[in-house]
């Protein structure tokens, strides 16, 4: 059985560094990459991509996952032979070389998008999307188990054991819960958010210095900047996060690097024994999203939060804040507004911009919507939901990057993980004084907490079994809508 292991451990050596690679091409085409160099990239994506499919699914890695006894491993070495097989899973049920021309037409798909979105041309970008959207599906068809429906299939990749049996009920709550929420908060008047112009060179000093005090290490990690930001790894040593800078409104880039950085501290506390693995990453997109939910909404919106480093930000970022007082800011940061971008979202109307796009996949994956309706399905739901409508399709189908990317399923992520952010945050303040280690800024002991209950395991325990473990429960959902209601009630 040790040789076995030892055997196994040397190709899925091998499987991490195609991984780590892809990764890196994956940065650097959102961030340095000149423009014109995406086309011929994408090729070489597609190349590495089809030699990990090759190794993975190899005669010999197909031997050894099905003879090794996961019963006779230790703890983490079991949870790598079952991640193993859940991929071999995957991967067995495709074809080679339509893998391989998927994963360059993701490496290339982006590039489009942006161009598209700049242009407003949601017509130039359609059949690259059609082509991403109509693969994936087919894809899911081919790995689905019997009676399994294909969008199931993705779900799982994101979030294992959430299905729309799970899901549907959620954001059946969503409906009931946030949309009522909502309409009394509009009917008792909107006061739009003010944004605070700032000159970019300050805000990029005071997101650096942001991301340093919430728990990024500087030492394993780097912040770029991108059209859309997000987090990616190559390993609990090299943690990247990016940031979109707007000089017209300071808060953005401030929520966009704590949401990021919560991303990273999770990478970033994962075992070093666990790393470079295939549970070397957080477990799911949900427990992922919790963590950068928790620290951009649940700590960073609060006064507790902000009552030790106001004068910090007063300070660094003059021309936008150095007239105006705490209880402004903190008004301003958690006003209530039905607007028609994700990102720049409140709390209460988050939930209903994943709500829509849910929807939208859902039709989608079952032939009862084309990809060339997107926009006019979106815009009928943005009407319906949150009472506003897009006069562009780049504030509109354009605004997200994750179709672009493949990513078809990862979006109810985003509401689960607000969902059990609030559900740590509810254990939190039953064990511990959270706001009083935010008003003296010790956030090391928050982190602390989240290293030893949910980061070092990495891919080890499911996200059920982290929150039982941690909090006696499995996802509970109820935390969330008490916590929006309690928070946004009128």
């Amino acid at each position: 059985m040790e040789e076995q292991w030892k055997e196994l451990q040397g190709y899925l050596d091998k499987a991490a560094s195609y991984q780590a690679a892809l990764a890196l091409f994956g940065w650097d085409a959102e961030t340095l990459a000149p423009p014109e160099s995406h086309e011929l990239t994408a090729r070489v994506v597609g190349v590495l991509a089809e030699e990990y499919f090759a190794l993975m699914t190899g005669k010999r890695v197909r031997e050894l996952a099905a003879s090794i006894d996961g019963e006779a491993l230790g703890t983490k070495e079991r949870a790598i032979l079952r991640r193993l097989r859940r991929e071999l899973d995957s991967l067995e049920k495709l074809p080679q070389k339509e893998y391989g021309a998927y994963q360059e037409l993701l490496a290339r798909s982006p590039s489009e998008w942006k161009k598209a979105k700049e242009k407003n041309d949601f017509a130039s970008f359609l059949p690259v999307l059609d082509e991403v959207i109509s693969t994936a599906r087919r894809f899911a068809s081919l790995r689905a188990k019997e009676g399994q429906a294909p969008y199931d299939v993705v779900l799982d990749d994101y979030e294992e054991g959430f299905g729309m049996a799970q899901l549907d009920p959620f954001f059946a709550q969503v409906r009931e819960r946030v949309v009522p929420l909502l309409r009394r908060r509009v009917e008792k008047g909107i006061e739009p958010a003010k944004k605070h112009a700032c000159p970019e060179d300050k805000q990029r000093e005071f997101s650096r210095w942001l991301a340093g005090y919430v728990g990024f290490d500087f030492s394993r990690g780097v912040i770029g900047e991108t059209e859309h930001p997000f987090t990616t790894n190559l390993h609990n040593h090299d943690v990247r996060i990016t940031t979109h800078y707007y000089e017209n409104d300071a808060a953005s880039a401030i929520f966009s690097t704590i949401h990021e950085t919560g991303h990273a501290i999770y990478e970033q506390q994962i075992a070093d024994d666990h790393t470079l693995t295939m549970i070397g990453g957080g477990t799911s997109m949900g427990m992922h999203e919790s963590q950068s939910r928790f620290f951009e909404n649940n700590l960073g919106r609060s006064r507790a939060f902000w009552s030790a480093i106001y004068e910090k930000l007063q300070r660094m970022l003059p021309e936008a804040y150095a007239d105006v007082p705490l209880d402004d800011f903190l008004s301003e940061i958690n006003a209530v507004e039905p607007s028609l971008i994700r990102t720049e979202a409140d709390e209460l109307t988050y939930p209903l911009h994943i709500l829509i796009r849910y929807e939208l996949e859902k039709d989608l994956f079952a032939g009862k919507l084309q990809t060339k309706d997107l926009p006019a399905a979106w815009n009928a739901k943005y009407r319906e939901l949150l009472g506003v409508e897009p006069q562009t399709d780049s504030e509109g189908v354009l605004q997200d990057t994750h179709w672009a990317s493949g990513l078809l399923g990862y979006f109810p992520s985003y509401a689960v993980g607000s969902a059990i952010a609030a559900q740590i945050e509810a254990y939190l303040r039953r064990t511990m004084d959270l706001d009083g280690a935010l008003r003296s800024g010790s956030l090391g002991s928050i982190r602390e907490f989240l290293r030893e209950r949910i980061h070092q395991y990495g891919g080890e325990r499911t996200t059920q079994e982290l929150l039982t473990a941690m909090t006696g429960e499995g996802f509970e959902p109820h935390y969330y809508f008490d916590y929006l209601e309690q928070k946004y009630g009128v």
